[in-house]
């Protein structure tokens, strides 16, 4: 048995929690609440369902879209759930779909799963790595402070029409 790596430190200001759990929080007005859209992939074939936004309470901003992957993809129930940045998706508000160019629907089997609320920075980067996204410099003092986590891509086609 492995021990289970520490969750994010909060020493430095880092806080990570499902959007349900904040009481005091909500989606804003002018952005739609995407729980429940279908997740698709490159390939445009639907892998999932965000259940859930994982929300920097610090920075105010949506980091992770938690997103429960369908079960015809034949993973245990346990590996069903993966986080994804939120600046890899962009929303199709016409169809209610999130889309993930960097992933298909096969490619996202290979996708480390999410162990709820347990992301630690060991996770973030294997995310960042099963996405071919760059890794921040170990010296980086914002680790979101990169093109993955831009929630501007993630609205860029709301905000053009």
């Amino acid at each position: 048995m492995q021990p289970t790596p520490d969750p994010l430190p909060t020493g430095q200001g880092l806080h990570l929690r499902r959007l349900r759990d904040l009481t005091e929080f909500e989606v804003a007005d002018d952005n739609p609440d995407i729980r429940g859209w279908a997740v698709r992939g490159a390939d445009g074939r639907q892998f999932g369902q965000v259940v859930e936004l994982i929300v920097d309470v610090d920075a105010l901003k949506v980091r992770y879209l938690d997103v429960e992957l369908d079960a015809s993809l034949g993973l245990s129930e346990r590996d069903r759930h993966i986080l994804l940045p939120i600046g890899v998706a962009a929303l199709d508000e016409d169809a209610d779909n999130v889309f993930v160019p960097s992933l298909t629907y096969q490619s996202v089997t290979e996708y480390p799963s999410y162990a709820e609320i347990q992301i630690t920075r060991e996770y973030e980067q294997a995310m960042l790595r099963a996405l071919k996204l760059p890794l921040p410099a170990a010296a980086e003092p914002d680790f979101y402070n990169q093109p993955g986590y831009d929630g501007t891509t993630f609205y860029q086609r709301r905000r053009l029409e």
